[in-house]
């Protein structure tokens, strides 16, 4: 597996990277083309597309033969049973602190020289894409969940063909590609639940089963090498990968440390302004810096830059407790579970109502036009 990673090194997608080409000769005919292929579907296109359009369109509308219609119309009911607030604390700024572990990924996103004022709408905009693509029929075609993943897919395109002419391949390998792929695939999968775990959240088995599953999925729309994704079922296959990437991975640098920095700030700031949540922004960076600490280890977590917390001001032991208790409740019989799941589906202030206790005290279009270099890397 080793060796096959190493070949991935250089790997790109060939289908989104074509579009990417295609979209800069024909422009808007073919943008167009796509975006209503992606909306209504191939056979729904009244003339013939581009051919690489057509191409990626095929693709995206054959689903591998494992997928379970059922599970798309149920959508991600693991990721759907987590209270809102959570998964927005610790599934969401895991996943983009482990994305900018990626030092090829940090470097290609601070090129912009704007971390601090680009953190918020990053955060923003990798909350949505991950609650639309874990809603129930969100990855149907045409669906918001679809479109946004097809989207973060031609975004990586882009940012790969923006990037190729001044990039060492010998050096850290082809930007945006296969492995730093998989590295955010595994930030939405395990990352994110061994950060909830560090907060009493915890999943069953079956639970664990189903996530991947989904997953699986996504990782098909997002153009992953199938032998990355397709063997992992449960959170262990994926600490394997994960093993495996670290070791073909430059550890992270001064840009990974900068944008994660940026990052938790402008978490801690959104949360601090929540209906409901009654930490103030400093109590919630430390509550972020506990848990990815936790998530990441000592080592990891020091080269990412993320403080140690004070044992007296660190708050994970009894939030811990509190949500392995609310968490009982909420999924001790098939009623409860239900109703988690309708909390998460609520709209934006209903959902942060209903988080756990806390102790009290992007478009496809704008994907591939190239307006926003700078966009989350999800």
């Amino acid at each position: 597996m080793t060796a096959h990673l190493l070949t991935l090194l250089t790997a790109g997608d060939p289908l989104a990277d074509a579009v990417i080409a295609e979209l800069d000769l024909h422009g808007t005919p073919a943008r167009q083309a796509l975006d209503a292929g992606l909306s209504n579907g191939l056979a729904g296109l009244g003339t013939e597309p581009p051919t690489a359009v057509a191409s990626l369109l095929r693709h995206l509308e054959t689903p591998p033969a494992w997928v379970d219609p059922l599970m798309l119309h149920r959508g991600d009911v693991t990721s759907l049973s987590i209270p809102p607030m959570w998964f927005q604390l610790c599934s969401v700024t895991s996943a983009l602190a482990h994305t900018y572990s990626s030092r090829a990924t940090a470097q290609q996103l601070a090129r912009t020289g704007r971390t601090t004022d680009l953190a918020a709408p990053r955060l923003a905009e990798a909350a949505v894409w991950a609650r639309q693509t874990v809603r129930p029929g969100g990855l149907l075609r045409g669906r918001p969940g679809y479109l946004a993943t097809v989207g973060v897919r031609l975004h990586h395109a882009r940012m790969r063909a923006d990037a190729i002419e001044d990039w060492d391949r010998g050096a850290e390998g082809l930007p945006t590609g296969q492995l730093d792929m998989a590295r955010s695939w595994l930030g939405f999968t395990l990352t994110a639940f061994r950060a909830l775990d560090a907060v009493g959240i915890g999943v069953t088995p079956d639970e664990e089963r189903y996530l991947y599953q989904y997953w699986s999925y996504v990782a098909h729309l997002l153009g992953l090498d199938e032998s990355l994704h397709r063997d992992i079922g449960d959170h262990a296959g994926a600490g394997r990968l994960l093993d495996l990437l670290d070791f073909t991975t430059p550890a992270p640098d001064e840009n990974s440390r900068a944008l994660t920095a940026a990052m938790i700030g402008a978490q801690a700031r959104a949360l601090a302004g929540t209906p409901g949540v009654d930490l103030s922004e400093e109590q919630l960076r430390h509550l972020i810096h506990s848990v990815l600490r936790r998530t990441f280890g000592e080592e990891s977590a020091d080269r990412l830059g993320i403080p140690a917390v004070p044992s007296s001001t660190d708050l994970i032991p009894l939030i811990s407790r509190l949500n392995r208790e609310a968490r009982y409740w909420q999924t001790y019989s098939p009623a409860a579970a239900h109703e988690a799941r309708r909390r998460a589906l609520a709209g934006p202030t209903q959902q942060l109502k209903a988080a756990a206790v806390l102790p009290r005290g992007c478009s496809h279009r704008k994907a591939t036009e190239g307006a926003r270099p700078d966009a989350v890397a999800a």
